[in-house]
């Protein structure tokens, strides 16, 4: 692999990172801080391709349907925690896998009735259809860089949000004890709504600025579920820094698996087993680490 070649594969490595993150983050904070085991996580990431899809076309502007996209999936959020998720966090995490499981089943009938069931695009939006050249046959799409810079930029606001806001500052307390916050007068179950359709709202924005470069197709959300899970225990339950690591971990180990040739004993293990290569990361940190990286040690 030639220099040009390695640094397309690096930055594709890390666009695909910061994206898993921006999706496990929501899924780690809302475990993490509500103890809600969320299998509906995937589906709020197919919602938002959709929206973005949909309203691209009604409105005319993709950058118009992005704000409208976030406020309707915030709206959805909090809907659903009141209606649904709020009446089991006094009970046993399978009542939770249940319902959430439920909710994947009848998203996907909702989307089939909504949108069909046909593969759809959404051309890349304007001023970021170019490319920047790298070497004099290779280039690397400016939008993918864009979408890199956002997810960074979401990340440094989540930061200090929650390390430099009296509203993190509730929200970590309420992780830690709630019974406690509750008896200081705080309204513990509107910081939890909160903090819930805050984890809908990343997943569907994710969603949705990763439509212009993936296509947008039923099922999509179940692809994108098992690796946030997978992020979220290398980096750690409730760690969002933990998220940020463990995903560019994953993206590195999946996009050069896939792109390396590797043969041992004369079985070719890359690319034909990359697959496999972010479970093997993930057994080989819970055997450093149970915890995960960023975990809070029991």
């Amino acid at each position: 692999m030639d220099l040009g070649s390695f640094l397309v594969q690096l930055l594709n490595a890390v666009q695909y990172g910061l994206l898993l993150f921006l999706i496990a983050s929501g899924l780690t904070l809302v475990f993490g801080i509500m103890g809600v085991i969320n299998l509906a996580h995937g589906s709020f990431y197919m919602i938002g391709a959709y929206l973005a899809w949909s309203l691209a076309g009604k409105i005319g502007s993709f950058w118009f349907a992005l704000p409208v996209g976030v406020l309707l999936t915030v709206a959805l959020g909090m809907l659903i925690e009141w209606l649904l998720i709020a009446r089991l966090y006094a009970r046993d995490h399978l009542y939770q896998v249940l319902l959430t499981y439920g909710l994947i089943l009848a998203f996907e009938e909702l989307r089939g009735m909504i949108w069909g069931n046909d593969v759809h695009g959404i051309p890349v939006p304007a001023p970021f259809t170019g490319s920047i050249p790298l070497t004099e046959t290779l280039a690397y799409p400016v939008y993918r860089l864009w979408i890199s810079a956002v997810v960074l930029a979401l990340a440094v606001a989540m930061y200090l949000l929650i390390q430099r806001t009296r509203l993190g500052m509730m929200i970590r307390a309420g992780a830690s004890n709630r019974e406690m916050v509750q008896s200081l007068g705080i309204n513990i179950r509107m910081l939890y709504r909160f903090v819930f359709a805050f984890g809908v709202a990343l997943a569907a924005f994710a969603g949705m600025i990763s439509a212009p470069v993936s296509s947008v197709f039923p099922g999509m959300g179940g692809q994108v579920l098992i690796v946030s899970f997978v992020v979220v225990v290398i980096g750690g339950i409730g760690s969002v820094k933990g998220a940020l690591v463990a995903a560019i971990l994953i993206g590195l180990v999946d996009t050069f698996g896939k792109v390396t040739t590797l043969e041992l004993g004369g079985l070719r293990v890359l690319p034909d087993l990359a697959g496999m290569a972010m479970y093997l990361l993930m057994a080989g940190v819970l055997l450093w680490r149970p915890e995960g990286i960023f975990g809070k040690r029991l």
